[in-house]
C-alpha cells in the first residue's frame, strides 16, 4: 500500500511545483506590464490553469505573490552569476566575463528590468521587505571582491574602487541598454537591442569596466 501511495504523492508534489511556476510566470508578465497596483489576481488566475483560490493557497495573497516574483527574478540573475567560472581566468578576463553574463541576462529578461524600474518608482517598497528574507547581493559582490583582489595583487587594477562600485557600473550599462531602448531609439534612431550590434555592445560593457579599473 505504501508503495502505491508514494508515486501518487510524488505526482502531487510535481503538479504543485508546476502550478506554482506557472503562476509565477504569468504573474511576472502581469506585474512587469502593469506594475504592482495595476495587476489583479483575478486576471493572473484567468491566464493560468488554476484559480484565484489556488494562488492564495500557494502564496498567501497578492503582496506575497509579488514578492515571490521579485525573489525569483533576482535569484535567476544571481544563479547566472554563480555559474561563471572565474578561478581559472586572469582577473581582467574574469571581470569581462561577469559583465558579459550580466549583459546576456538582462537582454534575455526584459521583464526583470521592468520589475526593477517599477520598484525604483515606488522607492523599493517591496525589495526592502525581500532583503530581510534573502541575500540579494552577496554572491556577485563576493565574486567581484575576489576578482579585484587578484587584479590588484598583479598590479592590474586600481585600489580605490570596491566591488559595489564595479557592480553598479556593470548594472548601469546593462540596465540602460534594455530599460531605455524605446526612448533612446526615438531620440537617436538607434535600436539598442538590434541583434547586429549585440556583440559590439557586449564588448563595450566589458571594455568600459576593464579600462576604468586599469591601474
Amino acid at each position: 500500500m505504501a508503495e502505491t501511495r508514494a508515486p501518487a504523492a510524488e505526482g502531487r508534489v510535481r503538479d504543485s511545483v508546476r502550478t506554482r511556476e506557472e503562476i509565477l510566470d504569468v504573474a511576472t508578465s502581469q506585474f512587469a506590464a502593469h506594475g504592482y497596483h495595476g495587476s489583479r489576481v483575478d486576471e493572473i488566475a484567468a491566464l493560468t490553469r488554476t484559480t484565484k483560490r489556488m494562488i492564495y493557497y500557494h502564496f498567501g495573497g497578492k503582496k506575497q505573490l509579488y514578492i515571490a516574483v521579485l525573489e525569483r527574478a533576482y535569484a535567476r540573475i544571481r544563479a547566472a552569476e554563480r555559474e561563471v567560472s572565474v578561478d581559472n581566468l586572469d582577473a581582467v578576463t574574469a571581470l569581462r566575463r561577469v559583465a558579459e553574463v550580466t549583459f546576456d541576462h538582462h537582454g534575455a529578461h526584459p521583464e526583470f528590468i521592468r520589475l526593477v524600474s517599477i520598484e525604483n518608482i515606488h522607492n523599493a517598497e517591496h525589495v526592502k521587505e525581500l532583503v530581510k528574507l534573502v541575500d540579494l547581493s552577496g554572491p556577485v559582490i563576493s565574486m567581484l571582491e575576489g576578482i579585484l583582489r587578484r587584479g590588484r595583487s598583479e598590479g592590474l587594477f586600481r585600489a580605490d574602487v570596491d566591488a559595489v562600485d564595479v557592480h553598479m557600473m556593470i548594472s548601469a550599462f546593462c540596465v540602460f541598454h534594455v530599460a531605455n531602448r524605446h526612448t533612446f531609439g526615438a531620440i537617436f534612431g538607434r535600436d539598442l537591442l538590434d541583434p547586429s550590434r549585440r556583440d559590439y555592445y557586449r564588448t563595450m560593457c566589458g571594455d568600459m569596466v576593464a579600462r576604468y579599473l586599469a591601474a
